[in-house]
Order: C-alpha cells, then sequence, then structure tokens
C-alpha cells in the first residue's frame, strides 16, 4: 500500500464501502460479542443530508466512515446534528493518522453541508476511538439514539466552528 490516501465520496453500499463495513462488523463481534444492529438506511448517507467516504492507499480501500442528518426539525425536515457512524481503519492500515483524516474529512463535509455540530456513538470497549475524539475536540453528552440505555456506549460532540481550520 503506497502512495498518499485519496479520499472518494461513495454510496453506502459501494462495494468498497460495504467490505469495509463488514469488517468493522466483525470486529464488533471480537468486542462486544455480537454486531451492530442499530438501524442504518443506505439512503442517510447520500447527498444532501449525508454523505460515507472511503479512503484508499494505493488503490485499496483501507479507511470509512460516514455522516447523516439527526434529529430532523419538525418544520424543515433538516437535521440538526451531522451523526458520524461506521468509522473504520482496516487492520494493515492503523497507526498511519488515516482515522484522524478521514474524520477531519467528515467535520469538513459536515460543515460545509450547513451543520453546526457533529454527534457520535462508540463503545467502552473501543478505546482507540475513544482516545481519537477525545484528542480531536470531542466531549461527552447525554445518551441517544438506539445504543442510549446500552451500559457499554458513550456518546460525543464536537460543535463545529465555521472558523476552524484543520491541518
Amino acid at each position: 500500500m503506497l502512495g498518499s490516501l485519496r479520499i472518494d465520496a461513495v454510496s453506502y453500499d459501494h462495494p468498497d464501502a460495504a467490505r469495509l463495513i463488514e469488517e468493522v462488523q466483525q470486529a464488533y463481534v471480537v468486542r462486544y460479542g455480537g454486531r451492530d444492529d442499530s438501524p442504518v438506511d443506505p439512503a442517510e448517507f447520500a447527498p444532501p443530508g449525508g454523505l460515507f467516504l472511503v479512503g484508499y492507499l494505493g488503490g485499496i480501500g483501507v479507511v470509512c466512515g460516514g455522516w447523516r442528518a439527526h434529529g430532523a426539525d419538525a418544520s424543515t425536515g433538516v437535521g440538526t446534528d451531522a451523526e458520524i457512524k461506521r468509522m473504520y481503519v482496516t487492520p494493515v492500515a492503523r497507526g498511519r493518522g488515516l482515522a484522524r483524516r478521514i474524520l477531519t474529512e467528515l467535520e469538513r463535509t459536515a460543515r460545509a453541508a450547513g451543520y453546526h455540530r457533529v454527534i457520535l456513538e462508540t463503545g467502552s470497549k473501543q478505546p482507540e476511538a475513544v482516545g481519537l475524539y477525545r484528542s480531536s475536540g470531542y466531549t461527552e453528552i447525554p445518551a441517544f439514539g438506539y445504543y442510549a440505555g446500552s451500559p457499554h456506549s458513550m456518546h460525543f460532540a464536537k460543535v463545529l466552528d465555521a472558523g476552524q481550520s484543520h491541518g
């Protein structure tokens, strides 16, 4: 896997996205004893209300993540937050800062789509993810969504300042 990271917007059910999502599901089985069974509609990750990204090294998809509108306003149907889902780096590509790069791109695209805050849920048995989010400026928030009552679930948010810049 040589070369620089190329990040493409793809459909949630694109073959490379589907492979990486299946890998993350198997990682959940190992860490939690089961797959993430929260409801996910692939259409939620299609623009303008969502986005799914795959990062490629040497033409191989090695990192992914997406965001979808969350908490739709009753009068407009537009989400008030962007919820990050399915952040994952394949084991052979870890330790290169790729998760941080895809997270930065997810934040940038959510901000460009008009969202002022991103939220996410992760698990306490994923210390790498928790560390990434905390070091990227995320703070814990009250539980929300499908895993709100789960003892292993952790919920985070970050306000996206329109003027902030990421290197």
